[in-house]
């Protein structure tokens, strides 16, 4: 048997990580500091880690067989790494407990690490300066394989599903103009859920933790522009129970879920749902409150990482002989689509529209309706290297 140094095992350990999750990484110097930071030194855990090296997800029994731990050695062992964001486990609809290696991020290690109410301690800020880092390579990774990579970027699901906000500023509703064709989608698939209290009372077990971008990004030195509430992360049945057992969120009542969610929306959120596996007709697993400057995939596509694939039911749609021109829609739209017209009046671009309602929210002569409609939005991240784009300015789809 080979006797593995505890450097060899961290390297090991790592690659297994950045195998898992929707965004796979290369085993980086950047990456190897990150499960260093998280695990330390704990040379069983990272043994448990590589067990995960064929499969992601396992039965108590296959991990003892892949480990080679006894099951009074995997229990402990999988709690700690459970509590440090980098194992899920919880048992499946049949009782069966499930052992499953989390990611770097979407949705793993990054996202839990921030989820907790942060100290703004050095070490936060050293683990928050490590990820910035490690998105910043895997920017200039991307863009080296721009070509290549924005073929299989356009085969890629939907990672999330916007939720439009119902009520304008003033607490009147948005107008929703029913769809007037029928859908072109299998006869199989059901329509999710269209609004938040639709989705939170699916679910006896929810839980609220912080906002992982907007924490992550304070201590970066970043604050959030709109000083938006952080309360408002939200996971739903066995992602509730994981994430409070954890303690990276609480457990909430069905009414105290709404409030918070309807603060959201005062602020200016965009609710985005997720799905496991982004199988729409699947019950949610959770809801982001996102705001425009801080949310990491806003973040990732304004900067080149990542494209923006949503999915939604929704379509701003702007009358021209109600609006004023003011720009209040411009400020507010997460994917800066709206711009006013030479004629004086605002004018949105279909293809980038999240269907998201902040813009009919806002609009001081409610003159910005939704309609009804699925449609995925899949927007490239831009070309930065090329010159051919200002990322605080236009959105651009080559």
């Amino acid at each position: 048997m080979i006797d593995f140094s505890l450097e060899e095992k961290l390297l090991k350990a790592t690659g297994v990580i950045c195998r898992q999750g929707m965004v796979q990484f290369p085993v980086s110097d950047t990456a190897v500091a990150i499960i260093g930071h998280v695990v330390g030194n704990h040379e069983a855990e990272l043994d448990l880690i590589c067990a995960f090296s064929d499969t992601p997800s396992q039965t108590m029994e296959q991990l003892k067989a892949s480990s080679g731990f006894t099951s009074e050695k995997i229990d402990p062992l999988s709690r700690s790494l459970a509590k440090k964001g980098l194992i899920f486990n919880q048992p499946s609809s049949s009782g069966l407990m499930i052992f499953r290696l989390l990611p770097l991020m979407l949705v793993g290690l990054m996202e839990y690490k921030f989820m907790v109410k942060l100290t703004g301690s050095a070490e936060e800020k050293a683990l928050a300066e490590l990820f910035e880092k490690l998105l910043e390579e895997l920017k200039d990774q991307i863009q080296d394989k721009y070509d290549t990579l924005k073929l299989l970027f356009a085969a890629a699901p939907p990672v999330d599903r916007t939720v439009p906000t119902r009520d304008t500023q003033n607490g009147t509703s948005v107008k929703i103009i029913p769809v007037d064709r029928a859908l072109d989608i299998s006869e199989e698939f059901i329509l999710p859920s269209q609004t938040v209290e639709e989705i939170i009372n699916k679910f006896d077990d929810i839980a609220v933790g912080h906002c992982f971008c907007r924490q992550r990004r304070k201590l970066l030195g970043d604050d959030c522009q709109t000083d938006a509430p952080i309360l408002n992360c939200f996971s739903f049945g066995k992602s509730a129970r994981h994430t409070s057992a954890q303690g990276f969120a609480k457990k909430v009542s069905k009414e105290t879920a709404l409030k918070i969610m309807k603060e959201a929306e005062q602020a200016g959120l965009i609710h985005k749902a997720f799905h496991p596996g982004s199988r729409e007709s699947s019950p949610e697993t959770s809801i982001c409150n996102c705001c425009k400057d801080c949310c990491d995939t806003l973040q990732l596509w304004r900067k080149g990482t990542l494209p923006l694939i949503n999915s939604t039911f929704h379509l701003s749609v702007i009358d021209t002989d109600a609006c004023t021109g003011c720009g209040t829609c411009v400020t507010w739209c997460p994917t800066d689509t709206i711009s006013i017209t030479d004629e004086g009046w605002a004018e949105r671009d279909e293809n980038a529209c999240l269907g998201c309602g902040v813009c009919s929210r806002f609009c001081p002569e409610e003159a910005i309706s939704l309609q009804q409609g699925l449609r995925k939005v899949f927007i490239l991240p831009p070309r930065l290297r090329t010159g051919m784009i200002d990322i605080d300015n236009k959105t651009n789809l080559s």
